[in-house]
């Protein structure tokens, strides 16, 4: 586990600073994600790159005529080296250390914000803007659905959890009222 790391992080890192000398950061990673879309969507395809007895040329080919022209010709050229050191199979994390190493240097933290129901963009970036003066660091947050909060928001930003939701402050109160939940 601990090579794959070192693998991920050297390819990575060689991809970020590649891409940051061409100052293409941003489209490289718009780029990539868009790799990744395709590959999670088309699993005949990603089974195609990863399979050990097609040669590292058919490949390539196959890749020059999905993406070629698509994406930034560096990345392709990246995918192709890693096809050739057969490391194709962890592109997804290698770009996982590159949008690292990229929010790093931005200053950027991503957290993600639990709510009961979906929230509006407005408040969505309101919600950002509280996190981010809270935290004093630059959040950006993705909203997802937790059925289990009754009302309010729960924020996960980089292992720090801000909690105002209702559940939290009936948990509390049944707390201080030393009753449990479970009793009438």
């Amino acid at each position: 586990m601990a090579a794959e790391l070192t693998v991920d992080m050297t390819y990575g890192t060689a991809l970020y600073e590649a891409a940051a000398e061409l100052n293409k950061t941003e489209q490289i990673a718009a780029d990539a994600d868009q790799v990744l879309a395709i590959l999670e969507h088309e699993p005949d395809l990603r089974a195609f790159v990863d399979y050990p007895a097609i040669s590292a040329e058919e490949k390539k080919k196959a890749l020059q005529n999905i993406f070629g022209g698509q994406i930034a010709e560096e990345l392709l050229n990246f995918m192709f080296v890693l096809i050739d050191k057969r490391r194709m199979g962890q592109f997804e994390r290698i770009i996982k250390v590159y949008r690292d190493l990229m929010n790093h240097e931005e200053g950027v933290a991503y957290g993600v914000v639990y709510s009961a129901a979906p929230l509006d963009p407005d408040r969505l970036a309101e919600i950002e803007q509280q996190t981010s003066k809270l935290l004093q660091e630059n959040i950006r947050l993705t909203n997802e659905t937790d059925p289990g909060l009754i009302a309010g928001i729960k924020v996960l930003v980089e292992g720090k959890i801000i909690d105002a939701s209702f559940r939290k402050r009936f948990d509390e109160l049944a707390s201080q009222m030393n009753i449990s939940q479970g009793r009438n």
